[in-house]
């Protein structure tokens, strides 16, 4: 099954629920990959020999993984951290995520402007581009196990809105607008 992504309501109620509009307005992944995100479903269970996550780190240059276990039991001050995670920000180079267990929201920014919310579930792995507006946060599972991965060494440095002038979010805006999605593939 394809991951699930909507658009989102605009309550302010806990963020670990789904917060779908009434009626549903479900996300399709032509939509996504317009705004450059990208996506693959994996075999989370064979993630230390699969054939096809080996594929996409040596085409896309994915050197260095580590993973996080992402709930309150296994870290500290996790309602602090996962209110720093759900401040909308962006980075200066992708954000690659592979779900190996649990799930989690990642929300993005559609051209309008508008949160799509996307769930990642075991197996799901995404790819947001350099300068898209977005966040995470558990869902009410409280639990993901997330590989990450980088280019070189790992960076993770959150610039939280508003970005308009950082170089990042200029690059990400141009390819929207010059042609009407972003130059990536996905599998």
């Amino acid at each position: 099954m394809a991951i699930q992504a909507w658009y989102m309501d605009e309550t302010n109620e806990d963020p670990r629920l789904p917060h779908h509009r009434t009626p549903k307005e479900y996300v399709s992944l032509d939509t996504l990959s317009d705004i450059g995100v990208l996506y693959w479903k994996l075999d989370a269970k064979n993630y230390e020999n699969d054939p096809e996550l080996n594929k996409i780190r040596e085409e896309r240059g994915y050197n260095y993984f580590d993973l996080l276990d992402l709930c309150p039991e296994k870290v500290e001050n996790c309602e602090q951290k996962l209110k720093k995670l759900y401040t909308e920000h962006i980075h200066a180079d992708e954000e690659i995520r592979y779900c190996l267990e649990g799930s989690g929201y990642f929300d993005v920014r559609d051209k309008a402007d508008r949160w799509i919310r996307i769930l990642v579930k075991e197996g799901d792995l995404i790819i947001l581009p350099a300068g898209i507006y977005h966040r995470f946060t558990l869902d009410t599972t409280n639990y993901v196990k997330l590989m990450r991965l980088f280019k070189g060494e790992p960076v993770w440095t959150p610039y939280n809105r508003p970005q308009e002038d950082h170089p990042a979010r200029k690059e990400y805006i141009k390819h929207l607008a010059g042609s009407g999605g972003m130059p990536v593939a996905a599998h």
